[in-house]
């Protein structure tokens, strides 16, 4: 999934903006988006589904003939990208989070951070000079962004999985304890596009044994904490017996090939890692 924000202050035409990025999106693939609503609480009092929430309920799920809506406790942006990955969507676009680390779109003066475009303010869906091409071409070059769900929903809906009688996964996360050593993160640094092309090389080659019907591979980068996810792979095949060894492989080869960089940091110090074990 690629995302991006749109940041602005009030009346900069953020929402005005999302609009014409989604019609254009659409052409590309499913989008989804996210809007940032800090100063409003949807779940209204006196509500069926607060009155669920006040008993004590951790998630309520609200149907319609056209709308469900979730509500849930304890949430942040990643809670909500997770939402839009796992449901399929091709692109994610967020209004609002200009204190986030996404890659941003802004409007007017507004300070934020990882700006990669910057656009003057309008009000109305006259937009003048905007290039909205030159906006989704910046969305494509955008890294991806996924989940182990999203990674399953996206080997599913292929039409090769018909020929599939298993899929296994892995699931590589930050070990947070190694001898009597305590990692408090990992960060790693990727050559992007040469990472990304290796495992796709990877999974092409790996495809070509018997049996194997498809293979998807992702890496995190950045820092990531304690006991969280860093890498998924998942293979379809169609049998078990011809899965686990290329699942097995796919993750050695991964850490061999693939130009990622790990860096340990730990409660004695940090160093950079050559991982093979």
């Amino acid at each position: 999934m690629k995302i991006i924000s749109v940041v602005g202050y009030k009346k900069t035409g953020k929402t005005t903006l999302v609009g014409q990025l989604v019609k254009a999106l659409k052409k590309h693939g499913t989008v989804g988006t996210i809007k940032h609503l800090h100063e409003h609480d949807i779940n209204a009092p006196d509500t069926d589904t607060w009155k669920h929430a006040q008993a004590g309920a951790e998630i309520v799920v609200a149907v319609t003939p056209n709308e469900l809506v979730k509500f849930s406790r304890n949430n942040d942006l990643t809670t909500a990208l997770d939402e839009l990955a796992n449901a399929g969507m091709d692109f994610a676009l967020v209004e609002g989070f200009k204190d986030s680390k996404l890659p941003k779109i802004a409007l007017g003066d507004v300070e934020a951070t990882e700006i990669v475009k910057r656009l003057d303010t309008f009000e109305s869906v006259d937009f003048g000079s905007v290039d909205i091409d030159e906006l989704v071409n910046i969305i494509m070059k955008q890294p991806e962004y996924h989940t182990l769900d999203s990674l399953l929903t996206k080997l599913k809906s292929s039409k090769s999985i018909e020929k599939a009688g298993a899929i296994g996964t892995f699931t590589g996360i930050v070990r947070a304890v190694t001898d009597e050593t305590s990692t408090e993160f990992l960060e790693f640094e990727a050559h992007g596009e040469l990472a990304r092309k290796r495992m796709d090389e990877i999974c092409k080659q790996l495809m070509e044994k018997e049996g194997i019907v498809d293979i998807l591979m992702h890496h995190k980068t950045g820092i990531i904490p304690a006991c969280e996810d860093i890498v998924y792979i998942v293979v379809a095949a169609s049998h078990r017996e011809e899965l686990f060894p290329v699942l097995r492989e796919a993750i050695e080869r991964l850490k061999v090939e693939v130009p990622i960089w790990k860096k340990e940091h730990t409660v004695k110090g940090d160093w950079w890692v050559h991982d093979n074990k």
